[in-house]
């Protein structure tokens, strides 16, 4: 291990605001570096033995760039089905509820079978808001052009339609 590698350990085992996984990373390869038995870093950090080693392995095959990495199909799978959040997107964009004009967080959520909140972290992650109308919709009133806020506006009188 080379002095700046472990200046960088030694910063981010410090650190408040690294993920934690990284930290536990580089305590135990700077625990490693110092001589300490793989047996006793396990149990210090909190993890298997393999993974003490399977650690260090890394860190001699790719260095630094190493602790970053987080094997495939490694972590917390997500709870939620692809399919699930696909249906909530489809539902969402293309239908609205019977008698209603929008889909809410409720009827969604009974729709599909989950909670309000998952349908309101999605909405929110994918950044839909179906409660908000993307279309003007012109009045059907013959008198519409020839009502008061139009002729005050102007708008009939240039043509326009609220600037659509």
């Amino acid at each position: 291990m080379t002095p700046a590698e472990r200046e960088t350990l030694e910063t981010l085992e410090r650190s408040r605001t690294a993920p934690h996984q990284q930290v536990l990373r580089a305590k135990a390869l700077l625990m490693a570096a110092d001589g300490v038995a793989n047996i006793r870093i396990a149990e210090d950090v909190g993890v298997t033995p393999v993974t003490v080693r399977a650690w260090r392995q890394r860190f001699r095959e790719d260095g630094l760039a190493g602790l970053e990495k987080i094997r495939v199909g490694r972590g917390r799978k997500p709870s939620i089905p692809e399919e699930t959040i696909a249906t909530i997107v489809r539902l969402t964009t293309t239908t609205t509820p019977e008698g209603a004009t929008h889909w809410s967080c409720r009827t969604m959520a009974k729709r599909v079978g989950v909670s309000s909140a998952t349908v309101q972290r999605i909405w929110s992650d994918l950044g839909l808001q179906p409660h908000r109308v993307d279309t003007f919709k012109v009045s059907n009133d013959v008198k519409f052009e020839d009502s008061p806020a139009n002729r005050a506006s102007g708008s009939a009188a240039a043509g326009s339609r609220c600037g659509v």
